[in-house]
């Protein structure tokens, strides 16, 4: 029986990534080295580094002229603080939208910066987190940014393209959940941030995505802290995480064999489509999130009885359905069909859930 991992993080890989990985392994291009051994000064990683952003710009349809990207360690959640260090210069004032537990983080921590100001300018509290609040355009102080978080893995919500404006003020998103898994107008945001273990590489890289006019160097900031730094040394002023750089080379060129993200998009929406519409027609389980908000990544779910809940993740697992107990914030169950996810994997899950529902009437 095939085994579907539904975790949110860290995720599955394609099928067809995870058998090069295996044939690169021991031998990179002939060098006589494992991928997990050669050096990030070498020719053979600055050929993958820039090969890597090329297809990263290109899939995203951004101009490699006006913007850049870094491959970085830390996580999306050390970018809470690196981006108001590095971006709330001029006013020391930043907009944030809560739209959920991580856009609730990200306020936060740029709170914690010396002399910022943070205001939550829109919140989803009064829905309890179950539709995505509306993005304004309208603001009664000068902020550096508006923040926002496209997906929130934990709720199940987000905001689908048509609901990003376009702004005068600086637009910044963390897209760690839904990075690169359906189409956006990337050029509405001035800087992207995103883990990378959801959707494109295994833990440990972190992408930054930036317009190359908003980005410069700050002389009161160590390097490692500094993006104009660290993207004049091409992501390396230490060693970057090759190896992961490396998978995220692979992903990308998988997802432009998709048709790129039209393609993927198609496919996220389908998978989607099957799980909502399943959990539709079940008398036992039910979603809770507003469906002109739903997710194509995190779909929670529960049956309103926790015992229960319980008792359909363990047997989903002894059916080879792995990772779905929901956040420990919001219990239930909670499945994610990332990319790598495929359709099959759904189905299955959806075929259980009909198992399970007829077992318990």
């Amino acid at each position: 029986m095939t085994t579907y991992n539904f975790a949110a993080g860290p995720a599955m890989l394609p099928v067809e990534v995870i058998a090069q990985i295996k044939a690169d392994l021991p031998d990179y291009k002939g060098s006589g080295m494992s991928v997990m051994e050669i050096s990030h000064r070498s020719p053979l990683y600055m050929d993958l580094y820039e090969e890597t952003k090329a297809d990263m710009l290109e899939i995203m349809g951004l101009d490699p002229e006006k913007y850049d990207v870094l491959f970085l360690q830390g996580g999306a959640t050390q970018q809470f603080t690196l981006v108001p260090l590095n971006q709330a210069r001029k006013f020391h004032r930043i907009a944030v939208v809560d739209s959920g537990h991580w856009a609730q983080r990200a306020a936060e921590d740029a709170g914690k910066v010396p002399g910022m100001s943070v205001d939550t300018v829109a919140t989803a509290k009064d829905n309890n987190y179950t539709a995505v609040p509306k993005i304004p355009v309208e603001f009664t102080h000068d902020y550096d940014y508006l923040h926002i978080t496209t997906n929130n893995t934990i709720m199940g919500t987000a905001y689908r393209d048509a609901a990003v404006p376009k702004l005068d003020l600086p637009l910044v998103a963390d897209m760690s959940s839904n990075f690169l898994g359906e189409q956006y107008d990337f050029s509405k945001f001035d800087l992207i941030y995103a883990g990378a273990q959801k959707n494109l590489a295994p833990a440990g890289l972190t992408v930054v995505v930036f317009k190359k006019d908003w980005v410069h160097k700050n002389d009161d900031l160590a390097g490692l802290f500094d993006y104009a730094t660290e993207a004049k040394k091409k992501s390396a002023l230490n060693t970057p995480p090759v190896f992961q750089v490396y998978v995220a080379g692979l992903v990308l060129k998988w997802i432009k064999s998709k048709g790129g993200l039209k393609g993927i998009e198609a496919l996220n929406q389908e998978k989607a489509k099957t799980l909502y519409d399943c959990l539709e027609a079940s008398d036992l389980f039910a979603s809770k999130v507003d469906p002109a908000s739903r997710s194509l990544m995190n779909v929670p779910f529960v049956t309103g009885d926790k015992e229960l809940d319980q008792e359909f993740v363990k047997a989903a697992a002894a059916h080879h359905l792995l990772n779905l107990k929901g956040h420990r914030l919001v219990g239930g169950m909670r499945a994610s069909i990332y990319n790598a996810m495929p359709l099959a994997g759904v189905q299955a899950l959806c075929d259980f859930i009909q198992e399970f529902e007829d077992q318990h009437k």
